[in-house]
Protein backbone atom coordinates (compact mmCIF):
# COMPACT_ATOMS: atom_id res chain seq x y z
CA UNK A 1 0.00 0.00 0.00
CA UNK A 2 1.46 3.58 -0.99
CA UNK A 3 2.59 5.96 2.15
CA UNK A 4 1.59 8.82 -0.07
CA UNK A 5 -2.19 7.66 -0.03
CA UNK A 6 -2.49 8.46 3.52
CA UNK A 7 -1.54 12.37 2.46
CA UNK A 8 -3.92 15.37 2.82
CA UNK A 9 -3.96 19.01 2.52
CA UNK A 10 -4.84 20.44 5.61
CA UNK A 11 -5.19 24.58 5.97
CA UNK A 12 -2.31 25.18 8.55
CA UNK A 13 -5.24 27.43 10.05
CA UNK A 14 -6.72 24.49 11.40
CA UNK A 15 -4.04 22.94 13.27
CA UNK A 16 -5.29 23.87 17.01
CA UNK A 17 -2.94 25.61 18.88
CA UNK A 18 -4.11 25.95 22.03
CA UNK A 19 -7.12 23.70 23.81
CA UNK A 20 -10.46 25.29 24.71
CA UNK A 21 -11.27 27.02 27.38
CA UNK A 22 -13.56 23.35 28.34
CA UNK A 23 -12.21 20.63 27.47
CA UNK A 24 -16.08 19.12 26.48
CA UNK A 25 -16.48 21.99 23.94
CA UNK A 26 -14.85 20.16 21.47
CA UNK A 27 -16.85 18.76 17.97
CA UNK A 28 -17.22 15.01 17.82
CA UNK A 29 -17.43 14.10 14.29
CA UNK A 30 -19.48 10.11 14.46
CA UNK A 31 -18.66 7.65 11.67
CA UNK A 32 -21.17 4.88 11.93
CA UNK A 33 -19.56 1.51 10.12
CA UNK A 34 -22.59 -0.07 10.30
CA UNK A 35 -25.05 2.75 8.54
CA UNK A 36 -21.93 4.59 7.05
CA UNK A 37 -22.99 8.09 8.04
CA UNK A 38 -21.30 10.88 9.46
CA UNK A 39 -23.22 12.78 12.11
CA UNK A 40 -21.47 16.36 13.54
CA UNK A 41 -21.61 17.02 17.15
CA UNK A 42 -19.78 18.32 20.33
CA UNK A 43 -17.87 15.91 22.78
CA UNK A 44 -20.64 16.82 25.66
CA UNK A 45 -23.36 14.93 23.93
CA UNK A 46 -21.28 11.90 23.36
CA UNK A 47 -23.68 9.72 25.89
CA UNK A 48 -26.00 10.21 22.65
CA UNK A 49 -23.66 7.75 20.81
CA UNK A 50 -22.98 5.43 24.00
CA UNK A 51 -25.19 2.52 25.20
CA UNK A 52 -25.85 1.24 29.22
CA UNK A 53 -22.87 -1.44 29.57
CA UNK A 54 -20.54 -0.14 27.00
CA UNK A 55 -16.64 -0.65 28.27
CA UNK A 56 -14.47 2.46 27.91
CA UNK A 57 -11.07 1.44 28.36
CA UNK A 58 -8.83 5.12 28.72
CA UNK A 59 -4.78 5.13 28.73
CA UNK A 60 -3.80 6.39 32.37
CA UNK A 61 -0.22 7.46 31.56
CA UNK A 62 1.02 10.77 32.33
CA UNK A 63 3.38 13.05 30.45
CA UNK A 64 6.73 14.31 32.18
CA UNK A 65 8.24 17.43 32.17
CA UNK A 66 10.76 15.95 29.06
CA UNK A 67 12.25 18.87 27.98
CA UNK A 68 15.51 20.05 29.68
CA UNK A 69 18.66 21.99 29.01
CA UNK A 70 21.98 21.59 29.88
CA UNK A 71 25.46 23.44 28.79
CA UNK A 72 28.59 21.58 27.50
CA UNK A 73 31.99 22.00 29.05
CA UNK A 74 32.76 24.77 25.95
CA UNK A 75 29.23 26.17 27.74
CA UNK A 76 27.48 25.79 24.52
CA UNK A 77 23.80 25.08 25.33
CA UNK A 78 21.84 21.87 24.47
CA UNK A 79 18.34 21.05 24.48
CA UNK A 80 17.49 17.26 25.38
CA UNK A 81 14.38 15.20 25.06
CA UNK A 82 13.60 12.47 27.11
CA UNK A 83 12.55 9.72 24.75
CA UNK A 84 12.57 6.45 27.15
CA UNK A 85 14.02 5.21 30.67
CA UNK A 86 16.37 2.67 30.28
CA UNK A 87 18.00 0.78 32.68
CA UNK A 88 20.96 1.91 35.65
CA UNK A 89 19.92 5.60 35.27
CA UNK A 90 20.60 5.82 31.29
CA UNK A 91 17.81 7.55 29.48
CA UNK A 92 17.14 7.36 25.33
CA UNK A 93 16.88 11.19 24.65
CA UNK A 94 16.63 13.46 21.44
CA UNK A 95 19.23 16.18 21.35
CA UNK A 96 19.53 19.25 20.36
CA UNK A 97 22.96 21.25 19.76
CA UNK A 98 25.87 21.32 17.99
CA UNK A 99 28.62 18.50 17.79
CA UNK A 100 26.51 16.59 21.08
CA UNK A 101 28.48 13.35 20.79
CA UNK A 102 29.94 10.26 21.88
CA UNK A 103 32.00 11.01 25.81
CA UNK A 104 30.32 15.39 25.71
CA UNK A 105 29.38 15.82 29.31
CA UNK A 106 26.03 17.46 30.00
CA UNK A 107 25.56 20.07 32.95
CA UNK A 108 22.61 20.23 34.29
CA UNK A 109 20.97 22.80 37.04
CA UNK A 110 20.07 20.88 40.30
CA UNK A 111 23.45 19.35 40.44
CA UNK A 112 22.45 16.70 37.60
CA UNK A 113 25.31 15.74 35.02
CA UNK A 114 25.08 13.61 32.11
CA UNK A 115 27.29 12.10 29.60
CA UNK A 116 26.50 10.67 26.20
CA UNK A 117 27.29 7.33 25.98
CA UNK A 118 26.07 5.94 22.30
CA UNK A 119 24.87 7.67 19.10
CA UNK A 120 21.73 6.32 17.66
CA UNK A 121 19.72 7.16 14.00
CA UNK A 122 19.52 10.89 13.62
CA UNK A 123 19.84 13.40 17.06
CA UNK A 124 18.90 10.46 19.17
CA UNK A 125 21.47 9.70 21.87
CA UNK A 126 21.49 7.58 24.91
CA UNK A 127 22.40 9.52 27.94
CA UNK A 128 23.77 8.47 31.35
CA UNK A 129 22.52 10.55 34.10
CA UNK A 130 24.79 10.82 37.41
CA UNK A 131 21.67 10.67 39.76
CA UNK A 132 18.20 9.84 39.23
CA UNK A 133 17.09 12.34 37.21
CA UNK A 134 13.08 11.56 37.88
CA UNK A 135 12.96 13.64 40.79
CA UNK A 136 14.12 16.77 39.37
CA UNK A 137 12.25 16.67 36.48
CA UNK A 138 9.45 19.17 38.45
CA UNK A 139 12.37 22.12 38.40
CA UNK A 140 14.28 20.86 35.51
CA UNK A 141 12.06 20.20 33.07
CA UNK A 142 9.23 21.68 30.14
CA UNK A 143 6.12 19.78 28.69
CA UNK A 144 7.34 18.52 25.60
CA UNK A 145 4.48 19.91 23.12
CA UNK A 146 4.50 18.45 19.82
CA UNK A 147 6.14 20.39 17.00
CA UNK A 148 3.61 21.98 15.38
CA UNK A 149 2.00 23.67 18.29
CA UNK A 150 4.02 26.83 18.43
CA UNK A 151 2.30 29.01 20.98
CA UNK A 152 2.54 28.83 24.98
CA UNK A 153 0.62 26.59 27.04
CA UNK A 154 -0.47 28.57 29.94
CA UNK A 155 -1.86 25.65 32.10
CA UNK A 156 0.59 22.45 31.47
CA UNK A 157 -2.29 20.55 32.74
CA UNK A 158 -4.40 21.18 30.16
CA UNK A 159 -1.60 18.65 27.97
CA UNK A 160 -3.11 15.83 30.81
CA UNK A 161 -5.75 13.77 30.71
CA UNK A 162 -8.29 14.21 33.98
CA UNK A 163 -7.31 10.36 34.91
CA UNK A 164 -3.64 10.82 34.38
CA UNK A 165 -1.54 8.48 37.01
CA UNK A 166 1.43 6.57 35.54
CA UNK A 167 4.49 9.32 34.83
CA UNK A 168 6.20 7.83 31.29
CA UNK A 169 5.10 9.61 28.37
CA UNK A 170 6.84 11.91 26.37
CA UNK A 171 3.51 12.62 24.76
CA UNK A 172 -0.09 12.90 25.19
CA UNK A 173 -3.04 10.43 24.27
CA UNK A 174 -4.81 13.26 23.05
CA UNK A 175 -8.17 11.27 22.38
CA UNK A 176 -8.76 11.21 26.59
CA UNK A 177 -8.35 14.95 27.13
CA UNK A 178 -12.00 15.71 26.37
CA UNK A 179 -13.10 14.05 29.06
CA UNK A 180 -13.86 15.42 32.18
CA UNK A 181 -14.45 14.40 35.68
CA UNK A 182 -18.06 15.78 35.19
CA UNK A 183 -18.97 14.09 32.22
CA UNK A 184 -17.01 10.51 32.99
CA UNK A 185 -19.45 10.92 36.03
CA UNK A 186 -22.22 11.37 33.68
CA UNK A 187 -21.56 8.44 31.67
CA UNK A 188 -20.84 6.32 34.50
CA UNK A 189 -24.33 7.27 35.86
CA UNK A 190 -26.27 6.16 32.21
CA UNK A 191 -24.54 2.73 32.98
CA UNK A 192 -21.12 3.18 30.80
CA UNK A 193 -18.10 1.34 32.39
CA UNK A 194 -14.56 2.58 32.29
CA UNK A 195 -11.69 0.98 33.25
CA UNK A 196 -7.54 1.33 32.93
CA UNK A 197 -4.89 0.10 30.38
CA UNK A 198 -1.25 1.58 30.01
CA UNK A 199 1.12 2.61 27.30
CA UNK A 200 3.81 5.13 27.84
CA UNK A 201 3.75 7.25 24.14
CA UNK A 202 7.21 8.40 22.63
CA UNK A 203 7.51 11.50 20.28
CA UNK A 204 7.64 8.68 17.30
CA UNK A 205 4.01 8.68 17.12
CA UNK A 206 4.42 12.10 15.77
CA UNK A 207 6.79 10.69 12.83
CA UNK A 208 5.40 10.43 9.24
CA UNK A 209 6.56 7.18 7.74
CA UNK A 210 9.21 7.56 4.84
CA UNK A 211 9.00 4.35 3.14
CA UNK A 212 6.97 4.77 -0.42
CA UNK A 213 5.20 1.52 0.66
CA UNK A 214 3.19 1.20 3.99
CA UNK A 215 4.60 -2.55 4.59
CA UNK A 216 8.18 -1.60 4.14
CA UNK A 217 7.72 0.71 7.82
CA UNK A 218 9.35 -0.15 10.60
CA UNK A 219 6.97 0.38 13.47
CA UNK A 220 8.48 2.19 16.90
CA UNK A 221 8.61 0.19 19.96
CA UNK A 222 6.20 1.50 23.06
CA UNK A 223 5.75 -0.03 26.64
CA UNK A 224 2.41 -1.09 27.50
CA UNK A 225 0.48 -2.94 30.74
CA UNK A 226 -2.97 -4.16 31.20
CA UNK A 227 -3.70 -5.85 34.30
CA UNK A 228 -5.13 -8.47 35.17
CA UNK A 229 -8.74 -6.70 37.03
CA UNK A 230 -8.96 -4.80 33.56
CA UNK A 231 -8.27 -7.94 31.38
CA UNK A 232 -11.53 -9.32 33.58
CA UNK A 233 -13.67 -6.82 32.50
CA UNK A 234 -12.34 -6.74 28.97
CA UNK A 235 -13.29 -10.48 28.87
CA UNK A 236 -16.34 -9.84 30.71
CA UNK A 237 -18.10 -7.44 28.12
CA UNK A 238 -16.61 -9.50 24.89
CA UNK A 239 -18.37 -12.39 26.57
CA UNK A 240 -21.68 -10.33 27.57
CA UNK A 241 -21.88 -8.92 23.91
CA UNK A 242 -21.21 -5.39 25.01
CA UNK A 243 -18.87 -3.21 23.32
CA UNK A 244 -14.97 -2.31 23.94
CA UNK A 245 -14.71 1.20 23.25
CA UNK A 246 -11.21 2.27 23.23
CA UNK A 247 -10.11 6.00 23.77
CA UNK A 248 -7.66 6.61 21.63
CA UNK A 249 -5.35 4.95 19.38
CA UNK A 250 -2.83 4.05 22.23
CA UNK A 251 -5.52 1.98 23.91
CA UNK A 252 -6.09 0.12 20.43
CA UNK A 253 -2.63 -0.59 20.42
CA UNK A 254 -2.28 -2.36 23.83
CA UNK A 255 -5.72 -4.21 23.90
CA UNK A 256 -4.44 -5.61 20.05
CA UNK A 257 -1.26 -6.30 21.70
CA UNK A 258 -2.70 -8.00 24.66
CA UNK A 259 -5.50 -10.00 22.68
CA UNK A 260 -5.69 -13.42 23.28
CA UNK A 261 -6.56 -14.86 20.32
CA UNK A 262 -9.68 -15.80 21.43
CA UNK A 263 -11.50 -12.44 21.20
CA UNK A 264 -10.21 -11.22 24.61
CA UNK A 265 -7.22 -10.13 26.08
CA UNK A 266 -5.12 -11.46 28.76
CA UNK A 267 -2.81 -9.43 31.65
CA UNK A 268 0.24 -8.15 29.32
CA UNK A 269 3.33 -5.79 30.78
CA UNK A 270 5.58 -5.87 27.72
CA UNK A 271 6.93 -3.44 24.62
CA UNK A 272 4.65 -3.60 21.80
CA UNK A 273 5.41 -3.49 17.72
CA UNK A 274 2.36 -3.65 16.68
CA UNK A 275 1.66 -2.32 13.48
CA UNK A 276 -2.04 -1.61 12.22
CA UNK A 277 -2.28 -0.74 9.05
CA UNK A 278 -5.61 -1.26 6.53
CA UNK A 279 -5.68 -5.12 5.93
CA UNK A 280 -5.80 -6.04 9.94
CA UNK A 281 -8.69 -7.99 11.59
CA UNK A 282 -9.20 -6.30 14.76
CA UNK A 283 -9.59 -8.89 17.23
CA UNK A 284 -10.77 -6.87 20.62
CA UNK A 285 -12.39 -3.43 19.98
CA UNK A 286 -15.58 -2.61 18.96
CA UNK A 287 -15.45 1.29 18.93
CA UNK A 288 -12.81 3.81 19.45
CA UNK A 289 -12.78 7.84 20.35
CA UNK A 290 -9.88 9.65 18.45
CA UNK A 291 -8.70 12.61 17.24
CA UNK A 292 -7.39 13.92 13.65
CA UNK A 293 -4.12 12.82 12.84
CA UNK A 294 -1.13 13.60 10.85
CA UNK A 295 -0.79 12.69 7.44
CA UNK A 296 0.86 9.71 6.19
CA UNK A 297 1.26 9.00 10.63
CA UNK A 298 1.18 5.28 11.87
CA UNK A 299 -1.91 6.67 13.73
CA UNK A 300 -4.09 7.76 10.80
CA UNK A 301 -3.11 3.85 9.18
CA UNK A 302 -4.34 2.75 12.35
CA UNK A 303 -8.15 4.30 11.57
CA UNK A 304 -8.23 3.80 8.27
CA UNK A 305 -7.64 0.14 9.14
CA UNK A 306 -10.45 0.10 11.67
CA UNK A 307 -13.25 2.63 9.66
CA UNK A 308 -12.05 1.97 5.99
CA UNK A 309 -9.89 3.81 3.83
CA UNK A 310 -11.93 5.30 1.71
CA UNK A 311 -14.31 6.04 4.63
CA UNK A 312 -11.71 7.91 6.45
CA UNK A 313 -10.96 9.81 3.33
CA UNK A 314 -14.64 11.28 3.70
CA UNK A 315 -14.04 11.97 7.10
CA UNK A 316 -10.96 13.60 7.32
CA UNK A 317 -12.76 15.99 4.08
CA UNK A 318 -16.09 16.73 5.92
CA UNK A 319 -14.22 17.76 8.45
CA UNK A 320 -11.55 20.00 7.02
CA UNK A 321 -14.98 21.14 5.13
CA UNK A 322 -16.55 22.01 8.43
CA UNK A 323 -13.47 23.14 9.96
CA UNK A 324 -12.35 20.98 12.72
CA UNK A 325 -9.54 21.51 14.82
CA UNK A 326 -7.00 19.09 13.92
CA UNK A 327 -4.36 17.26 16.20
CA UNK A 328 -3.65 17.20 20.08
CA UNK A 329 -5.65 19.98 21.41
CA UNK A 330 -8.38 19.46 18.13
CA UNK A 331 -11.90 18.01 18.05
CA UNK A 332 -12.63 14.43 18.11
CA UNK A 333 -14.13 11.16 16.69
CA UNK A 334 -16.07 8.74 17.56
CA UNK A 335 -16.02 5.16 14.98
CA UNK A 336 -18.49 3.19 15.56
Amino acid sequence: MKTDDFNYDLPPELIAQVPLKTRTDSRLLVYSRAQDRITHTYFRDIRQYLRPGDLLVVNNTRVIPARLYAHKETGGKVEVLLLKKLENEQWEVLVGGKRVTTGKKLTFDEGVEGTIVAELEGSKRIIQFNQPVGPHLKDLGEMPLPPYIHEHLDDPERYQTVYAEVEGSAAAPTAGLHFTKEIMAELRSYGVIFTEVLLHVGLDTFAPVTEDTVEEHKIHTEWCQVSPESAALINQAKAEGRRVIAVGTTSVRTLESAMDGQGGVRPYADTTGLFIYPGYRFKVVDAMITNFHLPKSTLLMLVSAFAGFENMRRCYQAAIEEKYRFYSFGDAMLIE
